[in-house]
C-alpha cells in the first residue's frame, strides 16, 4: 500500500517517517508523559526521545504573543486580606501595633 501511495504522490515516504510523525505528535500531547513516548518508541535513553519535544518556530511565536497578551491585561491589585493573612497579624509583623 505504501509503495502504491508513494508512486501516486511522487513521494518517497517510509514507515520510519511515519514513526517520527507519530513520536512528534505524541510528545506534543500535554496529556502524554514523555516517558510513555519513550516506552512506545523503545528508546533506552530519555534524551533520545527528547528530540521530539523541540518546539517549532510557530510554537515559540504563539507562546511569546500569549505572554505579551497576558502582560498587557490589567492586573488586579492584591490586598493583604486577599492573601489569607489576618489584618492583626500583619499589623504585628509590620510594627503597626503590639501583640
Amino acid at each position: 500500500m505504501f509503495v502504491r501511495a508513494n508512486a501516486l504522490l511522487g513521494s518517497n515516504w517510509s514507515l520510519h517517517d511515519l514513526r517520527h510523525t507519530a513520536a512528534y505528535r505524541l510528545a506534543r500531547d500535554p496529556d502524554t508523559p514523555i516517558t510513555d513516548v519513550q516506552w512506545v518508541l523503545g528508546h533506552a535513553s530519555l534524551t533520545t526521545t527528547q528530540i521530539y519535544t523541540t518546539p517549532t518556530p510557530a510554537d515559540v511565536i504563539d507562546a511569546v504573543l500569549a505572554h505579551h497578551r497576558r502582560r498587557s491585561e490589567p492586573q488586579p491589585q492584591r490586598q493583604p486580606e486577599t492573601l489569607g493573612y489576618r489584618p492583626e497579624s500583619l499589623d504585628v509583623l509590620f510594627g503597626r501595633s503590639k501583640p
